[in-house]
């Protein structure tokens, strides 16, 4: 695999907020069909890493390439169109509209998004809700809604931040099999998580971001001989 151009390629990427330096020469590969998470305590760059990714911070510097293109010169409101969908930690739902309003606003980019009755097979309980407005939908429900809308639109790369935050163990498990379900289907996932026990169920590969870097990358097979290290990293 590491012979194959990575879809994804991020080189010596600096970020801003301000005058803040976030990042510090992120290095990272994703080839098509991973599924890879950046791990790293809070406050550490990894939102940061996804945001600069998309270009929702502009000051930034280095390089990232998207399936051969630059992403650099791409402004925001094209991003989508290059093929790449972010589902941010507060996720980014129309709260007054119902499920299947949600499901029918987003615009395709790309051949291959979802139908809604794709989408209705993967996220069975969105069904159930499809005419429940946003404001009366759990917060699992938001975070399924969120994901199944950039599903609509065909992109290639799905950058997820903190999808299991603050959601029920059975929620967290039912998000776990749809990104596994995904993956199946092709999808290329970047996943921020602090639930590493969930993280290294549905990951091929985990980045550990500390201070703004990339301080370690490995393969989940190696997972167990990195414990020690990723405890202390991690805090946990």
């Amino acid at each position: 695999m590491s012979d194959a151009k990575p879809l994804l390629a991020v080189r010596d990427l600096h970020a801003w907020y301000g005058e803040g330096h976030a990042l510090h020469g992120v290095n990272l590969d994703i080839h098509e069909g991973e599924t890879v998470t950046l791990l790293g305590r809070n406050g550490v760059g990894k939102t940061t890493t996804l945001r600069s990714i998309m270009g929702i911070i502009r000051k930034r510097t280095g390089s990232i390439a998207f399936d051969g293109r630059d992403m650099m010169r791409v402004p925001l409101h094209r991003t989508a169109h290059a093929g790449i969908g972010f589902v941010p930690e507060e996720r980014g739902i129309f709260a007054t509209l119902s499920v299947d309003e949600n499901l029918n606003l987003p615009p395709i980019v790309a051949k291959g998004g979802m139908s809604i009755p794709e989408i209705y097979d993967l996220f069975p309980n969105l069904k159930e809700r499809r005419n429940s407005p946003g404001t009366k939908l759990s917060g699992g429900e938001q975070q399924m809604l969120a994901i199944a809308r950039i599903l609509r639109t065909g992109v290639k790369l799905l950058l997820l931040d903190e999808p299991t935050e603050g959601l029920a163990p059975v929620i967290v498990q039912r998000i776990g099999e749809v990104l596994v379900t995904l993956k199946q289907r092709g999808m290329t996932i970047l996943l921020v998580e602090q639930n590493f026990r969930f993280a290294s169920k549905v990951a091929d590969r985990f980045y550990v971001v500390d201070h703004g870097k990339i301080i370690d990358n490995f393969h989940v097979r190696e997972l167990p001989e990195r414990m020690s290290m990723l405890n202390e990293a991690l805090g946990v």
